[in-house]
């Protein structure tokens, strides 16, 4: 006698199709020495019950005017815990793969990324691996994590637009570097990186419209600027040009 399925969250409430014969007539289905709930004798060889609560192992047995079951084992299973994102922010059209860190995740279903449900791919009991769907807009969302025994949330998970440059002043300077530039643009606030002529640069957000670079060393000639966060690169083309210094 099949129990589909055979796991379920410590707190009950999980539907469950017992198969078998001679089910009509059926008065009760028992978890351990617990009563299932809703129980709906679909055919002579189907029941159906919503699991009470419980832990453990247990075993299943229905109960007709003939008697009763032999005992089916039904697992009970807590409700996972996360402890963690490897990365707690990424693009707004999503697509990047993220890993999930926590305890009881080897029965997972589902993670929600705000109202957007994908299917994880189980690592092992303590990770899982997901790929981030679009968000509807840029901003934080809460991440759900569901398993055989329940939903748990706690986390959140930041959209990002990509950057982009729209000025870049001064535009030149010495070969030498050491030039505060100032390059406005949007979505400048989770700004990750700025390079000059692909040369990484110091820099520092004043806000989301605005960052402070200091120009590295460079070559004579003019070098694209380009401004990364985690949701993508702007690069502004030629937008910076190294000039030799005068000579006496």
């Amino acid at each position: 006698m099949p129990i589909s399925p055979n796991q379920g969250s410590t707190g009950g409430g999980t539907t469950v199709t017992i198969t078998g014969t001679n089910l009509s007539g059926t008065t009760a289905v028992l978890f351990g020495t617990k009563p299932a709930t809703n129980v709906t004798n679909v055919s002579p060889t189907q029941v159906t019950a919503v699991s009470p609560s419980g832990t453990g192992t247990v075993g299943v047995t229905v109960t007709t005017p003939g008697g009763t079951s032999n005992p089916v084992p039904f697992f009970y299973v807590g409700a996972p815990f996360k402890s963690g994102l490897s990365a707690s922010s990424g693009p707004t059209a999503g697509g990047n793969t993220i890993t999930i860190s926590g305890t009881g995740l080897s029965t997972a279903t589902g993670v929600s990324f705000g109202a957007n449900t994908v299917t994880p791919t189980v690592l092992s009991d303590s990770q899982l691996s997901a790929v981030v769907p679009a968000g509807a807009a840029a901003g934080p969302v809460g991440v759900s994590v569901t398993t055989a025994g329940g939903t748990n949330n706690g986390l959140s998970y930041t959209y990002i637009d990509a950057p982009t440059v729209t000025t870049v002043t001064p535009t030149s300077g010495p070969t030498s570097g050491g030039t505060a530039v100032t390059i406005t643009g949007t979505n400048l606030t989770s700004t990750s990186q700025v390079t000059f002529g692909g040369v990484a640069a110091p820099f520092s957000v004043i806000d989301a419209t605005t960052v402070s670079a200091v120009a590295p060393p460079g070559t004579v000639g003019a070098v694209d600027v380009a401004v990364t966060n985690p949701a993508g690169t702007a690069t502004d083309v030629g937008a910076f040009t190294y000039v030799t210094g005068p000579g006496i």
